[in-house]
């Protein structure tokens, strides 16, 4: 059957938005083709926002065929952090069928070259960005963001975080030229000549192990980068949340077929209740490639037993910020509380440690003791949450037991600043909706240590009071060589402190930001500027995205021949 979708159409539709995209990996600067605004959808194919509820809605209760090969079950379960049954049955597969059907796509795909993977990869990202609502809420329903973030956050920013990879993998796929003349001279004989023909192959089979908190934002950099890449990609979403990437699956099924290309490229491994999947796939031999977001004990099995795979872990670390003395004191606990709300703080880049010194801090309203400054902090935070509705739309709903256990934990390893209220979802009463808890330690005691030198996901925040701003400096270093850190902050109008601070975090490899005061926040990062990651400390050994992310996922293969 001829492909509906060919490959110099696809150039024309796709190639300017590559284009741009290259341009921005270049630059760092601003850009993005999916709006982030609700209301820019509806039009030119996109669904509405009442057509995307519709659309979710309608998925609700039904199997999703993805018609992938070695189907031998269906299996489902996912319980909406909001209290709602989602009823989604997805196909469970043999491996032994689907794998080889995976890899039989592959030359194909390999032989369509570095430009038209990525228009066909651009193609499927248009595709779900039309569908933006309908992920919006599959994202919110397994996830437990509120709507509006898992909107942007599961939505326009996954979609360009997954763009970048593509561009990326595209800038390396041609840093060397399809073919070359080469001739060498030999003096009074004739020369060598030889033609040269030099083509990027796939690894093979890359396997996206997916995250509970974001399957689309964690999930697509590796999907796009291994499949740019000219390999095939099995995803395997986390159990709770299946749905938003079983989506991106099918979709990306109907764009290959149009194209003219195997379906079974990308293929989906849903799992039973308990079967717990992941380590039996992550060691097979056809899986060459791993993307994974999620614990440090798991990311660390994967480094050490997936040795025939590359592998690409982002795992947990303790993101500090330092208060040292600031010209904004509002507008820094302002942007501090605003951090530590957002998604109840179920982010890898929340920050959990804060750093001050004991004896307080300088600010424009003159010095305040570490007391004030923690009890203003918590004062930010109950205004920022004082209005239920408000509340809710920041905080979204726990995302599981795990979470709401350690948070209920912190209350008793110190001091309590800020202590943690329920708050009730009136649109969804069975939703776990709670405020963040903040806790005063004392740096000096050896029994804070195991706290604020562990990672606490969620919303936990410790306010560690040290003996001078060089220890909180020093604290830091420790804290991220040892943990890691996918976020450091830093509050100073002191150029000495400042450049040691920084020091620490390039000796550290630890993406920094100082005096933030406004609407940017530590926890937040923008596809195409800001790196994710840095792939230097122990949080994560990649980032999000450069070149290295997406080079070794191909190897380029010289052929020769003379004359």
């Amino acid at each position: 059957m001829a492909a509906e979708l060919t490959a110099p159409e696809l150039i024309a539709k796709h190639r300017p938005t590559l284009d741009q995209a290259l341009e921005a990996i270049r630059t760092r600067a601003y850009w993005s083709p999916h709006p982030e605004h609700p209301k820019a959808y509806g039009e030119h194919g996109s669904l509405d926002a009442a057509a995307g509820k519709a659309a979710f809605d309608a998925l609700l209760g039904t199997r999703l065929d993805l018609g992938q090969a070695g189907t031998d079950d269906w299996v489902g379960g996912e319980i909406s952090p909001y209290g709602i049954e989602l009823g989604v049955s997805y196909p469970h597969a043999d491996l032994d069928v689907l794998l080889p059907a995976m890899k039989a796509g592959q030359p194909a795909w390999r032989d369509a070259g570095a430009e038209v993977r990525a228009v066909v990869c651009l193609e499927i990202l248009k595709r779900i960005s039309d569908r933006t609502h309908e992920f919006a809420h599959a994202v919110m329903h397994t996830s437990g963001q509120a709507f509006l973030m898992a909107f942007q956050a599961g939505g326009p920013h996954a979609q360009d975080r997954g763009l970048e990879a593509v561009a990326y993998a595209y800038a390396e796929q041609v840093r060397t030229p399809e073919s070359a003349e080469w001739s060498k001279p030999q003096g009074k004989r004739d020369p060598l000549v030889l033609t040269k023909n030099f083509t990027p192959v796939p690894r093979g089979i890359g396997l996206v192990i997916g995250c509970n908190t974001f399957p689309t934002w964690n999930g697509y950099p590796g999907l796009f980068a291994s499949l740019a890449t000219g390999n095939a990609v099995l995803v395997k979403p986390h159990p709770r949340a299946v749905l938003p990437l079983a989506l991106t699956v099918r979709i990306a099924r109907e764009v290959l077929t149009e194209a003219g290309f195997a379906a079974d490229l990308v293929a989906l491994a849903a799992e039973r209740p308990g079967e717990g999947i992941a380590k039996a796939l992550a060691t097979r031999p056809e899986i060459r490639i791993i993307d994974y977001t999620g614990s440090t004990s798991f990311g660390d099995w994967l480094e050490a037993n997936a040795r025939q795979a590359q592998v690409y872990t982002e795992k947990a670390g303790v993101n500090t910020v330092i208060v040292h003395s600031t010209d904004d004191y509002k507008g820094m606990l302002s942007n501090l509380a605003f951090s530590l709300s957002l998604y109840s703080g179920q982010m890898c880049t929340t920050p959990q440690n804060l750093l001050i010194p004991r004896e307080g801090i300088l600010t424009g309203q003159g010095p305040k003791t570490f007391d004030e400054v923690t009890a203003d902090l918590a004062r930010a935070v109950d205004g920022l949450l004082g209005d239920d509705a408000r509340a809710n739309a920041l905080l979204g709903a726990i995302v599981n037991p795990d979470v709401k256990a350690r948070l209920e934990a912190a209350a008793g390893l110190g001091e309590v600043a800020l202590a943690s209220r329920e708050i009730s979802n009136p649109e969804f009463p069975g939703a776990v909706v709670r405020t963040p808890v903040i806790v005063k330690l004392d740096g000096a005691k050896p029994d804070a240590e195991a706290a604020y030198m562990s990672e606490c996901f969620g919303p936990v925040s410790f306010a560690v009071a040290l003996d001078s701003v060089t220890d909180a400096v020093e604290l830091l270093r420790r804290t991220v060589r040892e943990k890691g850190a996918m976020t450091v902050g830093a509050y100073t109008t002191d150029s000495e402190v400042e450049r040691a601070i920084e020091e620490v975090c390039l000796e550290e490899a630890a993406q920094l930001s100082f005096n933030l005061t406004g609407g940017v926040f530590v926890n937040q990062t923008a596809a195409f500027s800001d790196f994710h990651g840095s792939g230097g400390n122990p949080a994560a050994n990649a980032a999000l995205c450069d070149g290295a992310f997406v080079a070794n996922r191909f190897r380029v293969v010289e052929v020769r021949h003379q004359g």
